[in-house]
C-alpha cells in the first residue's frame, strides 16, 4: 500500500481512505471495515452524525460501527471523525458544545483518543480562533491528535491556521466537482494542509454503474441531487461515457480512472470513497496501480473539464 503524508504535522496514512457513511451497523459492513485493513487501507472516516439513528435525532451509530469493528485492531488504523452539525440549531462550534461532541465520540468509538477530529461545518456564530483554541485543548489533553476542517472557506482556514496548525481539510472533489481548484488547493499546498476529497466518485455517477434514474432505489438519498434529475441526469451521462471510453483504454475502470487523476493533482490529497462492498473497495485500490502521463491528463482536461457537471452539487435546501 502506497502511503502519503496527510498535512506536515507528522500523520501518514494510506493514499487512499475509507468513508464509512453509507454503511449499515452490521456484520457485512464490519467485514468489509477489516477487509480494507488488511488491504491496506489504514485510514477510516466517520462522524458523529453518521448512521441509521441519525433519522430519530441520536448521534454516534456510525461511529460505534467503526469501533466495534476496528476494536481488535485499533494501533493499525488512523480514525477520523467529526463534530458541529446539528438537526436544529445549524452548525456548532462553541467550546461547551465541542467538549461535550468529542466526549460522545470517545464513547461511542470506544476508543482513548481520535487520530483526526473535524468540525463537521463552519459555524457562523462562534468565531474560528474560538473553535481551533478548544480543539487545540484536547490536542493537550490527549483526547484528539490532530485537527481538521470541513467545508471551510479559505479564509477561515487561514484564520485557524494561525491557532493551531490544520492537518487536513475535507472536502468534495472530483472530476465533476472541481470548485476546490480555485482557492482552497493552492491555499492547502502553501500551508502544508492535507486535503482529504469526500465523494471522489461523483456520488457513485462517475464510476459508470449508474445508467438511468431508475437504476436508484426508491429511498436513495440521491433522488435530491440535481446532478441526478432530469435533463442534469442524461447530460452527465455523457460525460460519464466519455471517461468509461478513456478507462477502457488505458485498461482500467471509470472510477480507477477518476481516483487516479485525483491523486495525479498532489501528493498531500487522500481521497476517502465510500462503499458498503469489499470488492469496491478492491476495485478502488486498483486506482493505484494506474499510471496517467501528461497526455493522458490533458485528455482528462479535455473530455470533463472544469465545470462539465449539469447542476449544482448540493440540493437547494
Amino acid at each position: 500500500m502506497q502511503k502519503r503524508k496527510l498535512g506536515s504535522q507528522g500523520l501518514e496514512v494510506s493514499a487512499l481512505g475509507l468513508g464509512t457513511m453509507m454503511m449499515p451497523n452490521n456484520e457485512d459492513s464490519v467485514r468489509t471495515i477489516l477487509g480494507a485493513l488488511d488491504l491496506g487501507v489504514t485510514m477510516f472516516d466517520t462522524a458523529d452524525l453518521y448512521g441509521e439513528e441519525y433519522a430519530k435525532h441520536r448521534f454516534g451509530g456510525n461511529e460505534k460501527l467503526v469501533g466495534r469493528a476496528l476494536k481488535s485492531r485499533r494501533e493499525e488504523a488512523v480514525i477520523a471523525t467529526k463534530f458541529g452539525i446539528t438537526h436544529t440549531q445549524g452548525p456548532k462550534g462553541d467550546p461547551a458544545y465541542i467538549k461535550k461532541s468529542v466526549d460522545a465520540s470517545l464513547y461511542h468509538l470506544g476508543i482513548d483518543y481520535i487520530d483526526l477530529y473535524y468540525q463537521h461545518r463552519v459555524d457562523p456564530n462562534t468565531p474560528i480562533e474560538e473553535t481551533v483554541g478548544t480543539m487545540a485543548e484536547l490536542v493537550k489533553e490527549g483526547k484528539i491528535r490532530y485537527i481538521g476542517l470541513s467545508e471551510a472557506p479559505a479564509d477561515i482556514i487561514l484564520r485557524a491556521h494561525a491557532v493551531h496548525p490544520i492537518t487536513a481539510v475535507e472536502t468534495e472533489y472530483s472530476l465533476w466537482s472541481r470548485e476546490v481548484e480555485d482557492e482552497i488547493l493552492p491555499l492547502l499546498k502553501e500551508l502544508g494542509i492535507g486535503l482529504v476529497p469526500y465523494s471522489p466518485l461523483g456520488r457513485g455517477f462517475l464510476t459508470g454503474q449508474i445508467k438511468k434514474f431508475d437504476d436508484l432505489a426508491a429511498d436513495d438519498y440521491r433522488h435530491h441531487y440535481p446532478r441526478f434529475q432530469g435533463d442534469n441526469f442524461a447530460k452527465n451521462l455523457e460525460v460519464v461515457a466519455l471517461i468509461e471510453g478513456m478507462a477502457a483504454q488505458k485498461g482500467c475502470t471509470a472510477a480507477q480512472l477518476g481516483l487516479a487523476w485525483l491523486l495525479a493533482q498532489g501528493e498531500q490529497i487522500v481521497p476517502i470513497p465510500g462503499t458498503k462492498r469489499l470488492d469496491r473497495v478492491q476495485e478502488n485500490l486498483g486506482a493505484l496501480q494506474v499510471s496517467l502521463s501528461a497526455g493522458d491528463l490533458a485528455e482528462i482536461e479535455r473530455i470533463s473539464p472544469k465545470g462539465t457537471a449539469a447542476g449544482s452539487r448540493f440540493p437547494g435546501w
